[in-house]
Parts: C-alpha cells; sequence; structure tokens
C-alpha cells in the first residue's frame, strides 16, 4: 500500500493519542503488514568470500589459498550464474536463489570511504551522507514516517537498542535473561505502595507492560525450542561441516520471526551478527560465521511462516576487506563488499552487480574492491517498493542527502 502525504501527516498526528490506546489495538492498526529485517554484519564482512566472482581472472592470483576450490570440487563453492557463486557455507541460500527469494549485490558500500568500525558503523547506522554529527537512525525514522505509535512497532533483538533504530520514535529491544524469582504477589504489592503517586503508578505499569512484553517472546522462544531446530538437512555444509549457531541462537531467530508474524506484532526489527573482523586464520573463521548467518536465516523463515511472503530481510555490513590477503592468513579493512535481500518480498534468483574487476588499477586505492552501488540507493528502493514510501521522503528524511543515490528498482515483487 502506498503511503501518500496524507497517511504521513496522519501517522505524525497520531503519535499524540498513542498512549491513550491499548498496545494490541494500536498494532492491529498499523498502516502496513509488510515485515523488515536489517541484520547488521558488525566487524567487516569479505564480500569477495561470501560470494567469490570465480569468473574473474585475477580472483585466485589475488587471493590464494582464501577462495575456496571451484564448484563442483570437494567442499567448493556454490555457482549461482556462471559469474559468481555463493561461499559453501551458504549452500543452502542456493535453494531459495533458485525460487527467487534471495537476491545478492555485489561491490557494494555506504558512503564511507575511510577504514575504522566505529565511524563506518556510524555512518551505516544513521544514513546520512557523511559523518556530521547525526545521532539517530534511519530505521527510526522510518518508523516516524509510516506513523508507528507503538515502541513494539519496532524492535531489535539485541541487548541495546542500535543506533539505526535510535529516534524520536518509540522503539524496543529483547535478549532472553534470567529474571530474579519475586514472592508471590509482590507485584500487586507495589503496585497499591504506588496508587497515590500517579508518575510513579505510571512507570511501574510501564514496566509491568515491558515484563509482559517480554515473556510474550519468551514464549516464543521455548515454542521454538520445543519444536526443534530449524534448520533443514540441506543446511550442512559441503563437505559435511555442520552450522555452527549455537542452539539458542537459532531458538532466538526462529523467535524473532514468529514475533513479527503475529498480529501485534513488531513489523521493523534488527539483528546483529557479530565476529567478521578477519585479520587472522579468515577460512576456518568465514567457515563457521557463514555457516551460522545461513541458519540464522533458516530459523528465521521458520518462525515467519506464511509471512514470509510479506517479508524483506537486508544484510549489511560496515565496510569490506581488502582483496588481498595480509600475512596472518586474513584480510585487513577495505571498502566493497557485498548486501544481501532475502525474503518472500524479494525479487531474487538473480545476482545485481556492475562489477569493477581485480585488476590492480580497478581496485578502490589499489588494494580494495572498488564500490559500484550505493547501499542507500538499495535501501531506498525496497523501502519505496515494499514499504510504499515516496521517494522524496526517502531523499529528505531517511537518507538525507541521497538525492544521487536514486533507488533501485524491482528489488521486491509489489503487493
Amino acid at each position: 500500500m502506498d503511503l501518500t502525504r496524507r497517511h504521513l501527516l496522519g501517522g505524525f498526528a497520531a503519535t499524540a493519542a498513542a498512549t491513550m490506546l491499548p498496545a494490541r489495538l494500536l498494532l492491529a492498526k498499523a498502516p502496513i503488514e509488510q515485515r523488515f529485517v536489517l541484520i547488521i554484519l558488525r566487524g567487516a564482512l569479505d564480500g569477495l568470500a561470501a560470494m567469490p566472482p570465480y569468473a574473474d581472472p585475477d580472483l585466485r592470483a589475488l587471493r590464494g589459498a582464501l577462495v575456496p576450490p571451484d564448484p563442483g570440487q570437494d567442499g567448493g563453492m556454490v555457482d549461482l550464474d556462471g559469474r559468481f557463486a555463493l561461499h559453501p557455507g551458504l549452500a543452502s541460500l542456493k535453494d531459495w536463489y533458485a525460487e527467487g527469494s534471495f537476491l545478492p549485490l555485489h561491490a557494494v558500500a555506504s558512503p564511507y570511504r575511510d577504514r575504522s568500525h566505529f565511524d563506518g558503523q556510524d555512518l551505516l547506522e544513521t544514513g546520512a551522507a557523511r559523518l556530521d554529527g547525526t545521532r539517530d537512525g534511519w530505521l527510526n525514522r522510518t518508523l516516524g514516517l509510516i506513523g508507528a505509535t507503538d515502541r513494539r512497532f519496532g524492535i531489535a533483538f539485541a541487548e541495546d537498542i542500535p543506533l539505526v533504530l535510535r529516534g524520536t520514535t518509540p522503539v524496543t529491544s529483547w535478549l532472553p535473561d534470567r529474571p530474579a524469582t519475586l514472592p508471590p504477589g509482590f507485584p500487586d504489592l507495589v503496585a497499591r505502595l504506588y496508587d497515590q503517586d500517579p508518575a510513579l503508578h505510571a512507570a511501574y505499569a510501564s514496566g509491568l507492560d515491558t515484563t509482559a512484553f517480554g515473556r510474550q517472546i519468551q514464549g516464543m522462544v521455548q515454542i521454538a525450542s520445543a519444536s526443534g531446530p530449524a534448520m533443514p538437512a540441506q543446511g550442512v555444509m559441503a563437505g559435511g561441516m555442520a552450522p555452527a549457531a549455537a542452539g539458542a541462537d537459532l531458538q532466538l531467530a526462529e523467535a524473532a520471526g514468529r514475533f513479527l508474524a503475529d498480529p501485534t506484532g513488531s513489523r521493523i526489527a534488527v539483528m546483529e551478527l557479530y565476529g567478521w573482523d578477519t585479520h587472522v586464520q579468515q577460512v576456518k573463521r568465514l567457515d563457521r560465521l557463514l555457516a551460522a548467518y545461513a541458519a540464522t536465516l533458516q530459523a528465521l523463515r521458520a518462525g515467519l511462516g506464511d509471512a514470509w511472503r510479506q517479508t524483506a530481510i537486508l544484510t549489511v555490513t560496515e565496510f569490506g576487506r581488502t582483496a588481498a590477503a595480509n600475512g596472518s592468513g586474513g584480510t585487513d579493512h577495505g571498502t566493497g563488499s557485498v548486501a544481501f535481500l532475502a525474503g518472500g518480498a524479494v525479487h531474487g534468483g538473480r545476482v545485481l552487480a556492475d562489477w569493477p574487476g581485480l585488476a590492480g588499477d580497478r581496485l578502490y586505492q589499489g588494494r580494495d574492491l572498488a564500490p559500484t552501488m550505493d547501499l542507500r540507493a538499495v535501501a531506498k528502493g525496497v523501502f519505496r517498493d515494499h514499504l510504499g514510501l515516496p521517494e522524496d521522503a526517502l531523499d529528505r528524511v531517511i537518507f538525507p542527502g541521497s538525492a544521487d543515490a536514486a533507488p533501485m528498482r524491482e528489488l521486491v515483487r509489489r503487493a
């Protein structure tokens, strides 16, 4: 459903009345049914390893032992289109590619061109064109535009709310923990003590609401645990290497999917995966990390169920890594990398890349994969066609100063 300016203005006006309505009613009246999940791979994913351009004549001379065996060989990469392949750890996603629900994009980057994790993640999450002190995130601004009025509409499945989700629109975060054991009737006793103080009573009621919210998701974690592993048999890597994601992580991913699928659940979510700063022993580490990432996607899809058809999942990283290996069997901070779109709403089954090549004179600053695709153009294309946001709002509000990064077309299937 397209959001007109009337919808946008109505969304802003509705915020003032938000606290007067029950949460379940608010979410039932949400302006969209589409789901969007952002997965941030923190540490800088080596895109040349995750999706090797195996037809590039300079690949093996440049990367040596970092390159998996060719498609068809034992433990080999998984061919996509005769030019690009998936790392064997992502083998289970080939079925998604074949069904059209997985869309890899190569030689992608944010506007950031230096190599600091902190600054790179800041620019990735604020959506600004440069490091200008912006302290709210582009997903929070998106929630404001679509008229989100309940904090549960936007959620981070993380210990803290990441910058990309912070801002003036209320949001929440959740991770499972072990709550303290309280005496029976203790919450009611505290409520009676606070009855005479409106401010304390309101704060305590909000705390109880948060607790109930956490228990709702915790219940979904327990359901996911009872239902057994979400990872199908084809998720095992070529060569028999099993996915390395911990069972608790997969249960959380499946529970996240269940919560997004719930009629009163969130519609925009953020997940974070760590450990992608592979300066040493990259081959062994990426075997484990990429298999775990693929397993996480599989678990998330299992939890989404029928809502998968209305879902777009965008996976991003702060920057790429050097085209050549370093002396420690790894790679150093670079520039261009990959992004992945997945979901039933995604128009996949193809690779999108304006490939710059890996010859020495084609590398960025003589050392990195040169970015030819703006990550903001990817996100803008998804938001326009999946969430129905108008292009002028994408240029001015979501990604200010991004008019030169036109929204990419046909990334998702229009409803």
